[in-house]
């Protein structure tokens, strides 16, 4: 389980940009130099920039009476670049007049992001990530073409980083909405392409992979509790780029870029639009989502190495080393020491299973079977989800 923000120096929220230099600042601008990631595969001259091979050197001519060179021959060819046969330039030109930068102003000075826009039942609505927005006295949203607009907050839910703004005032014409598609599909391997505002420079594009599928982070604003089900990219991201659009190679939005890896290439994450789409009618309609599900236990991943210290005749799952007094584990029976291997005889093989099952496929209220190793043991345990507190 990966750790974000102040729970660990690995992982850090990206999307903040901030004026005024504090020490949080400091350590965020230190890291994000670095936080780059891949450059892109390898091809004629690098396909840098998504550049053509320089010219191919023609044979020389031959040498004239006097000695003077001859004649040289130089060809030139293009290099189209495509994503599953799309024309990479044709899906920014597509989705660049729907993202927007976000600004916000803090106490301590001012953030920015980025954020799409999306179709809501014929109602306008930015969304973008609340780690963006969290704390700001004021915000504002820019379109592409410049023209500013106040914001102001619709909904938020800190348990997977989302947020819906609205925004004040500003014509029909404005809104470009993007289109939203299941993530449920994606395959690691599948292109992936980034649009936002990195370091403030406006509608930026980068592309990469979708490198895995099921990860699990931790922010500061989410207490402390998974946010689960992350698609990990290879796609450059970097500050600024937070709360931005995360799409296939058709131009659909499938994630919402999120984090990075400090000091790392290639390694950062996205909320996938599976979330998106649960969640924002609750953050439209009510201003908060309610439908985390709660265990009531802390635990860590099994190893082979932990099998063999603490005795334990599996390798693989989610040893519980707390159990939460009055939580609904604690009513259904688990102890610590318990490793739940299974949910509803789907595997858990460690913690981002285990999050990422509750996350898609649970409510509060849910009666789930838990199959635990308890000693040489295996018993199957019904438990009823509780809300997140």
């Amino acid at each position: 389980m990966s750790q974000v923000k102040g729970i660990s120096k690995s992982i850090f929220v990206i999307g903040l940009v901030i004026a005024v230099a504090t020490s949080s600042v400091i350590s965020i601008l230190a890291s994000m130099q670095f936080a780059r990631g891949p450059q892109g595969p390898q091809g004629p001259q690098g396909l840098q920039g998504l550049q053509g091979p320089q010219g191919v050197q023609g044979p020389k001519g031959d040498k004239g009476e006097s000695g003077a060179p001859g004649n040289q021959t130089v060809v030139y060819q293009n290099v189209t670049v495509y994503e599953n046969r799309t024309l990479v330039s044709e899906v920014y030109q597509k989705v660049r007049d729907s993202v927007v930068l976000i600004r916000g102003t803090l106490s301590s000075g001012t953030v920015q992001g980025s954020g799409f826009i999306y179709n809501y039942s014929g109602y306008m609505i930015v969304i973008t990530n609340n780690h963006v927005v969290q704390g700001s006295l004021s915000l504002s949203v820019t379109f592409s073409d410049g023209d500013g607009y106040a914001a102001v907050v619709n909904g938020t839910d800190p348990y997977s980083d989302l947020a819906v703004l609205t925004v004040v005032g500003a014509n029909e014409s404005e809104f470009r909405p993007v289109s939203i598609v299941s993530s449920s599909t994606l395959r690691v391997g599948d292109p992936a392409i980034v649009i936002g505002n990195p370091f403030g420079l406006v509608g930026s594009m980068a592309t990469g992979i979708i490198s895995a599928l099921g990860r699990t982070i931790t922010e500061d604003d989410a207490g402390g509790f998974p946010i689960a089900n992350i698609i990990q990219t290879s796609t450059p991201i970097n500050p600024g780029n937070s709360g931005g659009p995360l799409l296939n190679s058709d131009g659909y939005v499938v994630g919402i870029t999120t984090a990075i890896v400090a000091d790392s290439q290639g390694l950062g994450f996205a909320i996938p639009s599976t979330t998106i789409l649960r969640e924002v009618p609750s953050l439209v309609e009510y201003g908060s989502y309610g439908g985390h599900s709660y265990l009531g236990v802390m635990g860590e991943d099994m190893s082979y190495e932990l099998a063999q210290s603490s005795n334990i005749p599996v390798t693989y799952g989610w040893h519980i080393v707390n159990v939460v007094a009055g939580g609904p584990a604690a009513k259904a029976g688990v102890q610590s020491g318990d490793v739940i291997i299974a949910m509803n005889r789907t595997r858990i093989i460690n913690g981002d299973n285990l999050s990422s099952y509750l996350e898609e496929n649970t409510l509060p209220g849910d009666v789930i079977i838990l199959k635990i190793v308890r000693g040489s043991l295996t018993p199957e345990i019904p438990l009823t989800l509780g809300t997140r507190p």
